[in-house]
Formats: structure tokens, sequence, C-alpha cells
């Protein structure tokens, strides 16, 4: 199943995305319910509820899709140098505040993105170049939690994925250098694109999904979810081992190279540049960059 969140006029409604027909279905909630995305829909499922009744089926052109959690209930989980090859063009690009530890980490490092920095597919990513003048892509499969919990054991942490969205983990490089920490360089407003679709989790195959970047329609990430270094189970027990797992919760498992900063020289984006994330089964999140004026 897929499903979008999405506007028809200055309406917020949540529904059933058919890629193949080019429609979407809304289901029939109150403004208050729709106003969560899919939120309200996974709260639903995670109770056993049955889903709403459908109406009938709208045109993709006569709507805008937005995130499929416009706004995540908490920051966005995030795991960092996740991939192998990634890990060590991160390692090797000197913004790595990390790399004491060596290139490849022993731990998953989790950091964060606040929930104002979320944005849909085919918004505007904006930057102020008197803020940052380094901006990069990073293309995540991102896992949207369903049931909640804390000490979840890797056997059973599969049991907790409602299912999966794309993520672009935009970050401001020098931002993230300056600080020595990543929250402030990834949260930028609209830093967090999110989309197009949500699906559930029988749609991915964790072990065999392709993850791919375009800047401009040339080809800079290429690689499979198999090449993780922490699989999405060993994410999750992580996490939860001290902090409770809600429903709705997102968590970003990293991305494989061919970012920006891993280029010599750097290859950050600039004004006008359009970046589309690839994720098999998902779909593509395309998004522009835009100068703030």
């Amino acid at each position: 199943m897929k499903l979008a969140t999405f506007r028809i006029g200055p309406e917020r409604k949540v529904g059933v995305f058919d890629e193949a027909a080019a429609t979407v279905t809304p289901f029939e909630l109150s403004p208050e319910q729709a106003q969560q995305g899919i939120q309200y829909l996974i709260e639903l499922q995670v109770q056993d509820g049955d889903l709403p009744d459908t109406g009938e089926a709208l045109a993709l052109d006569q709507v805008c899709l937005e995130a499929p959690l416009p706004r995540p209930r908490r920051n966005v989980f995030c795991v960092g140098k996740n991939y192998h090859d990634h890990a060590h063009e991160f390692s090797s690009s000197g913004f790595d505040s990390s790399a004491a530890q060596g290139a490849v980490p022993e731990h998953p490092i989790v950091f964060s993105k606040v929930p104002e920095s979320v944005t849909g597919a085919g918004a505007f990513i904006e930057f102020d170049p008197a803020v940052s003048s380094a901006i990069d892509y990073e293309v995540e499969l991102a896992v949207i939690i369903g049931k909640g919990g804390r000490g979840i054991s890797l056997e059973k942490a599969l049991d907790h994925v409602w299912g999966y969205t794309i993520i672009n983990d935009v970050t401001a490089r020098d931002l993230q250098a300056r600080y020595s920490q990543w929250l402030i360089g990834k949260s930028q407003d609209t830093f967090c694109p999110m989309g197009p679709v949500a699906v559930s989790r029988d749609e991915i195959d964790l072990g065999d999904t392709r993850v791919r970047t375009w800047v401009n329609d040339e080809l800079r990430q290429d690689s499979n979810t198999r090449l993780l270094i922490f699989d999405v189970p060993t994410i999750i027990k992580t996490i939860a081992e001290g902090v409770t797992l809600l429903p709705g919760d997102v968590i970003a498992t990293g991305t494989p190279a061919g970012v920006g900063i891993g280029f010599k020289p750097p290859r950050y984006m600039v004004d006008g540049d359009v970046v589309r994330c690839e994720i098999a089964g998902i779909g593509q999140l395309e998004n522009r960059l835009k100068q703030r004026r």
C-alpha cells in the first residue's frame, strides 16, 4: 500500500496513491485527522482499527503532494556513515568530527533533524548564502515506526516498522564543520525533503533495494540497501535501548557514496539545481534548490 498526503486547494487530505493510474483516492477523514498526514492512519492501524472509507479517486495533476508526515511528532532520527563507501569518502573529506574513531563506525552514529525542516516533493530547498554556501544532498531510506516500544530485540525490530519513505538529508557542510556536530547544519528550514509517498513495509525488500540520486540529471549516487553497515533491525534496537520509540517516528538510515563532499573539489548544489532522489518501490523525490532573496 502506498499512501500520500496532499492538498487540493487549501485543504489537506490523505489517500491511497496509485502510480499506474496516476490517481490518489482520499480517505474520509476530518480536517483535524488529515492535518496530521499519515500519522492518524498509522496510529489507527497500530490499534488494529480498520482504515476509513475512501471517496472518489482524484487525478494526480489535480493535487499538490506534501510530505507524508508534514510535521513529524518529534525530531527525525538519522544515522550517519552507514554505507562503507560513504563512511570512507566522508572520513577523508576533512569535515568528519568522528573520524578519530575510524572511518567505519563500530556502533550506529545517531543524530537528528528538527521537525520544522521537513518539506515535500516538488517544494524548494531554500538556503541563505549568508548562512551557508556548501549545500549537499544525501538520499536515504527512511523507516516509519508503527508499533512503539522500548528495549526492542533484533528479532522483533521489524514488527515495529509501519513502512518506509524517502528522505533527502540536505546538509550545510560548512555549518557541520564549524560546530563539530550535525544538528544545525542538517536542520535548516526545508533541509528535510520527504516523500513523495509512504509505503507499507511489505512493499520494500531491505536486502535488495536500489538507492539513487541525480543532480541536474547527472547520476551521483547509485547503491543498494544490502550495503548498509548497520541494518534496520540493528538501528531500531540501538535507538530503542533507552529511547521509547513512538508510532510515526521517522528514522533515516544513512546515505551511500556520491555526495557532493566526496568529490575533489567538492560539488555542492547551487541556486537552481534540481536534485532527484529515487528508492525502488517508493518513487522519486525531486526538489529544486532556491536562494532566499
